[in-house]
């Protein structure tokens, strides 16, 4: 009785306008002096070819709408499965469906890979992370309680955790960004003084030329991205040092490591990418420039790299409004 209220529903105007062509009929026929007999046997025939009609098509409708469960209830991987398309209408119904199952289809493929990707960082992080603590609980067991090397292995556990929050904050829909005008010098001294034990650890210089510029940027989030840029120049750096100045708008940090290869260059900022030296020098997640990448993007600032193999690397930064970097 559903499907069949349904039906009515959908061809109303059908019925409407059938009856309504039989009362003009009817009044017209009666104007003239018909007589009521033919004129009863007239409509009596147009209404029985009608129902024919309507039963018909009623049928149609019904074993369509029983098609449509099945399917509903067996949900095919393809909708070319669906019934042919009466009309202009329904030919539109099925390419939008089409085109929201395509959708549907890419959208679950980003959300797989955007899983496995994080299930491949976090499984990374945690074995990086279980490195400082097994480091401070042999500190502790061998009763050597050196404040410098233990607080050493705790600021590496909080920068783990530190790039761990900021990946999850960047793949959310709220980054808490404040922008604002900001002193660049103080935002680079503060990011320094945090990793200064690290350049003491490994006896290297730091050079840092004041820029006196004042940039619009989240001093936060720059922090953030200035401490990735020096802890990497720190762990692939061990002789020489590292020196920060700004030619215009552009910062640059410059190291003299072991440098990158021009062959990598190119996907140095590609999620979970190491490289050669990554590979080599520890167990890596690769996602340190993939993550300044994506600050830098959401600031509006460029990043990008200039290295050479045993020369060093520069990172250079366009902390100015629309300009790409330039050497």
């Amino acid at each position: 009785m559903k499907l069949f209220s349904s039906y009515v529903r959908r061809h109303y105007k059908i019925f409407i306008l059938m009856a309504g062509c039989g009362a003009i009929l009817l009044g017209v026929l009666a104007l003239y002096g018909a007589p009521l007999e033919g004129v009863g046997y007239g409509l009596l025939l147009c209404a029985a070819l009608g129902a024919i009609l309507l039963t018909a098509g009623f049928l149609q409708y019904r074993n369509r709408c029983h098609r449509l469960e099945k399917m509903l209830l067996t949900l095919p991987e393809s909708l070319g499965e669906l019934p042919e398309p009466k009309d202009a209408l329904e030919e539109g119904y099925q390419v939008l469906l089409r085109e929201l199952a395509q959708k549907s289809r890419l959208a679950a493929a980003d959300a797989a890979r955007e899983r496995a990707e994080a299930e491949t960082y976090y499984t990374t992080w945690v074995h990086q992370i279980k490195t400082p603590i097994a480091a401070m609980e042999l500190l502790l067991q061998s009763g050597e309680m050196d404040g410098e090397l233990l607080r050493g292995e705790l600021f590496s556990i909080e920068k783990y955790v530190d790039m761990a929050l900021t990946y999850q904050r960047l793949g959310s829909e709220s980054t808490d960004l404040v922008l604002g005008e900001y002193a660049l010098d103080s935002i680079i001294r503060r990011a320094v003084k945090e990793y200064a034990r690290l350049f003491i650890a490994k006896k290297l210089s730091l050079t840092f030329s004041p820029t006196e510029l004042t940039v619009l940027t989240d001093e936060k989030w720059l922090g953030f991205v200035l401490g990735q840029v020096l802890s990497n120049a720190v762990k692939y750096t061990d002789r020489g040092g590292v020196s920060i100045y700004a030619r215009g708008e552009t910062l640059i940090v410059e190291d003299t490591g072991m440098g990158i290869p021009e062959s990598e260059l190119p996907r140095v900022f590609e999620r979970s990418f190491t490289g050669m030296n990554g590979r080599e020098a520890e167990r890596t997640t690769g996602l340190g420039l993939y993550l300044c990448k994506r600050t830098c993007d959401m600031l509006g600032h460029g990043i990008r790299l200039s290295s050479a193999v045993g020369r060093g690397t520069r990172v250079l930064l366009d902390l100015g409004r629309g300009e790409s970097p330039r050497e």
